[in-house]
């Protein structure tokens, strides 16, 4: 099973990264400028990428999940859940207080996992993804305007 995959630290981004990275964020040009300060982690399924996750210090409290995409012919496998996990453990050993996720208002199935996990909203960045990306996006049937940010507390004293 894909799950018990070794979760490796990415210290090249190839092609089939970017395929990946693109999936859960569609602008090259943010995704590159996030990738220069994160630290880059993926699931390999015969020697390629199936899965990846960007985790970036936003403060020496504060950890956020930059990116996080499976590869669809893998979901539905717990591989993303697998990854959260992994992220929640490296915000706890790295003596993070919070770590954030940021989505769309109408990634439901993304919504409900972050909140399964533990996450609970904290924010709305009106109209994010109007200002900041050159073309609409649609996600099940509906113009995307909203980021919804998610945070969850670790290493509470």
């Amino acid at each position: 099973m894909i799950t018990q995959n070794k979760i490796n630290e990415v210290y090249k981004i190839t092609n089939d990264h970017w395929r990946l990275l693109l999936l859960a964020d569609p602008s090259k040009h943010l995704v590159h400028e996030y990738l220069q300060a994160g630290k880059v982690f993926d699931v390999k399924k015969d020697n390629q990428p199936i899965a990846i996750v960007v985790l970036k210090e936003i403060s020496r409290v504060k950890l956020e999940i930059k990116n996080i995409s499976v590869d669809p012919q893998f979901e539905n496998q717990g591989i993303a859940t697998r990854l959260l996990h992994f992220a929640i453990q490296y915000a706890k050993n790295h003596q993070y207080q919070q770590l954030q996720i940021g989505t769309g208002s109408t990634s439901f199935k993304e919504l409900y996992l972050y909140q399964k996990i533990g996450f609970r909203i904290t924010d709305i960045w009106q109209d994010f993804f109007i200002n900041n990306y050159d073309h609409p996006i649609y996600e099940n049937h509906l113009l995307l305007h909203d980021m919804l940010v998610l945070t969850m507390m670790v290493n509470i004293k």
